[in-house]
């Protein structure tokens, strides 16, 4: 997570089961995905930020939307990630240009608050080698981080509370959220966003949020 002063600025698990294994000397025949089965190329993302101030080692991490407009080109390197899967989507998935939803995390009321691009793919994250950053991290090079520019606020908050029931409706419905990252991957700050969960939510700009999404925070 970025902090407001910028500087120029878990591995996904695999169970194995050695009952499977085959028997020494015997030939395996490889499964491989039908082309219609081939993962979804990913070109959009949810990436989490904390709006308000919270201290580590004696430094604040906030680091809100507003600073991020206040940052030069409106523009800031993403750094702190320090979760495997995070790092891998950082280093190899991330693309210049990809569009990213700014989520306000760690807040009275967590959301969707504004959408961003890509400015600069991955590449080392320094925090590491800073012993006086909350980040550090004296092992070798391997956390890193990309550049985010502000494109644009979102028409409306888009609130967690939103998000989450109508999760809860895709999941009995196949609706487009059945399986957004938010709730299936909660713990990541870096998650991928198909092209169907970015279409719909963004469709909820233009929709007013029900009561019942915004009264647990009243």
């Amino acid at each position: 997570m970025p902090r407001k002063q910028p500087k120029k600025r878990g591995p996904v698990e695999i169970s194995e089961n050695v009952e499977n294994f085959p028997a020494a000397g015997k030939k395996v025949k490889v499964a491989t995905k039908a082309p219609d089965e081939e993962e979804e190329e990913i070109s959009h993302w949810l990436m989490k930020s904390e709006p308000e101030s919270r201290f580590e080692n004696g430094i604040d991490v906030k680091f809100g939307v507003e600073d991020l407009k206040e940052c030069p080109d409106q523009t800031a390197c993403w750094d702190g990630v320090r979760n495997y899967q995070a790092r891998n989507f950082l280093r190899d998935k991330m693309k210049k240009g990809h569009q990213v939803f700014f989520y306000h995390s760690n807040t009275k009321q967590p959301g969707i608050c504004a959408i961003c691009e890509v400015a600069k793919e991955g590449y080392v994250d320094h925090t590491q080698f800073d012993p006086k950053d909350p980040h550090y991290d004296k092992e070798e090079p391997r956390w890193y981080m990309v550049d985010v520019k502000f494109r644009r606020m979102t028409q409306r908050y888009i609130p967690l509370a939103e998000l989450k029931a109508l999760h809860g409706q895709h999941k009995q419905s196949g609706g487009a959220l059945r399986d957004l990252s938010l709730f299936t991957r909660a713990r990541l700050s870096v998650q991928p966003i198909s092209q169907e969960e970015w279409d719909f939510i963004l469709s909820l700009e233009t929709t007013p949020a029900k009561f019942e999404y915004l009264k647990a925070y009243r």
